[in-house]
């Protein structure tokens, strides 16, 4: 038996589903019938929002979702990362959570992916708080829009 998935959205608001943008005239739910990649609009982040290493990885991944066109690109620049980035934290919890994101970017559970990154937003900037973490920082730091061609 297959499960749905329902979405409820405002009226003007958009969601990104397999790389189309749907925008809603007036209060509505979709329901899910099957297996799909959506992104709800207050997800969305902006290029210039990325200004730490895991917004930046958060912005790659979110590129693969909402534009099917750029996301070699946008997995080249995951690819490069996620090395810089796991030797930039010395937290145990953020390397595992890199790690399972690795996994789900690979098994195209992009929406997932996207979760955990988000989750770990507060113990990165936790971990900035550390004058070592930190300094790791700037090295793990690449300039995604500008790579993708944002």
């Amino acid at each position: 038996m297959k499960s749905s998935f329902k979405v409820s959205l405002k009226a003007g608001e958009k969601i990104y589903i397999n790389g189309a943008v749907v925008r809603v005239e007036r209060k509505t739910t979709l329901e899910f019938l099957n297996d799909v990649q959506f992104l709800m609009e207050g997800h969305v982040m902006q290029a210039d929002q990325a200004t730490t290493p895991l917004r930046q990885l958060y912005f790659a991944v979110q590129i693969m979702l909402m534009a099917p066109r750029d996301a070699e690109a946008a997995r080249d620049m995951f690819r490069k990362s996620m090395p810089l980035l796991l030797a930039t934290f010395e937290s145990t919890e953020i390397c595992n959570k890199l790690k399972l994101v690795d996994r789900l970017v690979g098994e195209e559970q992009i929406f997932e992916a996207l979760r955990t990154i988000r989750s770990l937003f507060p113990l990165e900037a936790e971990a900035f708080a550390n004058p070592t973490e930190r300094k790791g920082a700037a090295d793990a730091m690449i300039p995604v829009a500008r790579a993708i061609g944002e």
